[in-house]
């Protein structure tokens, strides 16, 4: 008899994953110090899984420690405590002590300071993957697996539509993100009812944290109220309606980022500066995508950037009236002069 049909997809959905991850590594060639290739064999590689202790990493957790052996990948695990609740040092040990047990080696904890910036949500989250930068650099890891469904999924094109940013925002979480594909998201077409059936089935200990139900917290109000008011009145499917949006959303932005990467040579004259006639000439849609590109490459963080900084730059292409420079973050400011769009730090 097979393992439970949960428990089945959960380890399909990784095992996919550490097959990619595989191809990846040994698709890498290696050198030695005289530029000839290195025909030794190379070491497995290493896939960190990134584990809460929550049932959506816990059955992520097993599924590696399952898969992992099988196809002769390394296999270990961190968790981040983020110092933000009583006890929190406590937990991150217990889910160490429950990663070791999943034969996942090294099995560590990161403590972390959460900053302000950008609010409790976004501080948190930039906090948390540093600390898994770092764990994934220091161990040499290939990659990092991350637990998030198509119910997480649902709620990022959400918060983005409300946020209005735009078609990369409802893009929603890649698959493969990160500095070199680092980070891997095996469980994007599965919802979360799936995980916590497997976590159950194999009788693994799952903390829920109380963060997650904290009406204090945008997301956690989505989850708790803003979808299941949608499914109420909009009927089941919602959430897979919402993951198939991002992504054709990401295969739309994907597409529009190329274009706008080869526009974006094509309006700047023989000193580089931008030609406010010939930016004028270009889709909106392409054309915004240039401009942020420009901004942030003169140093506005891409994470402060919104769509209404860069409607206002646009304003300066399409209507213009004589308006003065737009302040934008990373104290960067926009300024049209002699049909030149100059972009500098202030």
């Amino acid at each position: 008899m097979g393992p439970h049909p949960a428990v089945a997809a959960i380890r399909l959905a990784v095992r996919r994953v550490l097959h990619d991850v595989l191809n990846d590594h040994n698709r890498t060639d290696r050198y030695d110090r005289n530029g000839l290739r290195d025909r030794q064999e190379q070491a497995p590689p290493l896939v960190l899984v990134a584990c809460s202790g929550g049932a959506d990493s816990m059955a992520l957790a097993s599924a590696l420690a399952f898969e992992a052996p099988k196809l002769g990948v390394r296999a270990g695990g961190v968790t981040v405590d983020h110092n933000l609740q009583a006890g929190s040092g406590t937990r991150a040990a217990e889910v160490v002590v429950r990663m070791t047990a999943l034969g996942l080696a090294p099995a560590e904890a990161v403590a972390v300071t959460v900053g302000r910036a950008g609010g409790p949500e976004a501080a948190a989250r930039d906090a948390r993957y540093a600390a898994l930068d770092g764990a994934a650099l220091r161990h040499g890891a290939a990659a990092v697996l991350l637990g998030h469904t198509r119910d997480d999924q649902a709620e990022t094109v959400l918060l983005g539509l409300a946020r209005g940013s735009g078609t990369r925002s409802l893009s929603g979480m890649a698959a493969v993100s990160g500095a070199a594909g680092r980070y891997r998201r095996p469980f994007l077409q599965l919802d979360r009812q799936t995980a916590r059936k497997a976590c159950m089935v194999q009788s693994l200990p799952v903390w829920d944290d109380p963060h997650n139900a904290d009406p204090a917290y945008t997301r956690s109000r989505l989850r708790q109220e803003g979808l299941p008011a949608l499914e109420k009145a909009l009927g089941k499917g919602v959430v897979e309606a919402l993951a198939r949006t991002a992504q054709l959303s990401r295969d739309d932005a994907d597409a529009l980022d190329d274009w706008a990467a080869e526009a974006g040579r094509s309006v700047r004259d023989e000193t580089g500066r931008l030609e406010c006639a010939k930016l004028y000439a270009l889709p909106p849609a392409v054309r915004r995508r240039v401009l942020r590109r420009a901004v942030i490459e003169v140093g506005s963080p891409a994470g402060s950037l919104f769509a209404r900084h860069i409607e206002e730059v646009d304003r300066l292409i399409t209507g213009w009236r004589g308006q003065g420079a737009i302040n934008l973050p990373g104290r960067v400011e926009a300024q049209r002069q002699g049909g030149r769009l100059v972009i500098r730090q202030g």
